[in-house]
């Protein structure tokens, strides 16, 4: 059906509401499975992760983002299986840095103020209405709820942080680091050394009165083989889309990415072999960022978001007003210099939510009905959480240690 591009998902399904300098913002969240035990503080953490005011390196805006849960709740916090609603409140909006000076008729660069005005034909001034990331408040929340459920159904977690800011790079481990280790300084990158540069980096456009962008890796680990579908929803497909709708997204990658451009099927290639413990398929290396043929192959999902600098800066940039005149125009309000650190919880939302949707997709087409083939008729099974039934098969050698030799013809 057409919408107006404020709902996502299928089967687990978010609508968000609310302005940036309205009464507050929100979301419904239909879709979710009743009898989940469900507390307003689990979603606090998330929230708290996203809310400006941490640091010097967010924007100054004073907003607590405490959530309210309207509906879809038991008194004593059992979900319903109805729509979940969520509500944090505006405090602390300064609608006259918008509306007292030039911002109130000159359109603010790479800002959304003139696209906005462009289909619409006339625009929430303050606080930039609707493309606002505040917006985000709403995806957080939810992306709570779908983290919960991932965690319940096979220990998925999903984990991001700060990879790059501008050309300086980090070091992690994405098998290994801990929200902890994303959490221990205010870029929220877990590799110490790069952190300190990135923040130095960040300092020195701040004070500048410019802004800076850079790129947040999302990990989710645990994620069973099968999520995603064939052709227009491959798993990848509705990761790009749910991470490229998130404010100041420009650029999405999965698993290698653009750089395994520069390598040859036989060095891209994620061999496969089967682990001598649980008897699963299980691939050498992770080149593919756990989706291959768009449906996930059991490994760890790894993907990348880059994020362009904030739009809104305190320095002159040449502009046009809405009535067609060349002016200069100096940014006011309170703007992050970086939308990286508060960046990464939302990112983390929308790869929960989207891997929710895929599960649930997942388990009505494929796995209404059991599959009671023969141990022997059926796929090994595949990925890091997947076990073979007696353990690992007996090795035989095919071929007498030669290459199994195979014609493939595909288009």
């Amino acid at each position: 059906t057409m919408g107006s591009g404020n709902t996502f998902g299928r089967a687990f399904r978010i609508s968000t509401w609310g302005e940036s300098h309205g009464g507050g913002v929100g979301v419904t969240l239909d879709g979710c499975p009743p009898r989940l035990e469900l507390s307003r503080d689990e979603i606090q953490v998330d929230l708290d992760r996203r809310r400006p005011g941490q640091s010097r390196i967010t924007t100054p805006r004073n907003e607590a983002d405490s959530v309210e849960i309207l509906s879809g709740l038991t008194p004593d916090g059992i979900t319903t299986g109805t729509p979940i609603a969520m509500l944090v409140r505006n405090k602390d909006q300064r609608s006259t840095d918008y509306l007292n000076n030039d911002m109130s008729v000159a359109y603010r660069p790479s800002h959304a103020d003139a696209t906005y005005d462009a289909k619409y034909g006339v625009r929430a001034i303050a606080g930039g209405g609707r493309s606002s990331a505040r917006e985000t408040i709403g995806r957080v929340a939810a992306g709570a709820v779908a983290r919960k459920i991932l965690k319940l159904y096979n220990g998925i977690e999903v984990l991001a942080y700060v990879s790059k800011v501008q050309d300086i790079t980090s070091e992690v481990d994405d098998d290994t680091f801990t929200r902890e280790d994303v959490d221990s300084n205010i870029v929220r990158c877990p590799d110490a050394d790069a952190a300190e540069t990135m923040l130095a980096r960040i300092d020195t456009i701040r004070k500048a009165g410019n802004s800076i962008g850079g790129v947040v890796t999302c990990v989710a680990r645990n994620v069973p083989a099968g999520f995603g579908s064939p052709v227009f929803d491959k798993l990848e497909a509705d990761l790009a889309k749910a991470c490229m709708s998130i404010p100041a997204a420009k650029g999405f990658e999965s698993g290698d990415g653009f750089e395994g451009t520069l390598l040859s099927g036989k060095d891209h290639n994620d061999e496969f072999y089967i682990d001598p413990v649980t008897g699963a398929t299980r691939t050498k290396t992770n080149r593919s960022g756990g989706i291959q043929g768009g449906i996930s192959n059991g490994e760890n999902i790894v993907i990348h978001v880059a994020f362009k600098p904030t739009s809104t800066i305190g320095q002159k940039q040449a502009t046009v007003t809405r009535d067609g005149l060349e002016v200069e125009l100096r940014g006011k309000g309170r703007h992050d210099p970086c939308v990286l650190p508060r960046a990464v919880p939302m990112v983390e939302a929308m790869v929960a939510m989207t891997l929710v949707d895929a599960l649930m997709i997942q388990n009505a087409q494929c796995e209404l009905f059991p599959n009671e083939a023969a141990q022997d008729q059926k796929p090994n099974p595949m990925g890091v959480t997947a076990v073979r039934e007696g353990g690992p098969r007996e090795s035989v050698l095919v071929g007498d240690g030669e290459a199994i030799s195979q014609r493939i013809d595909e288009e």
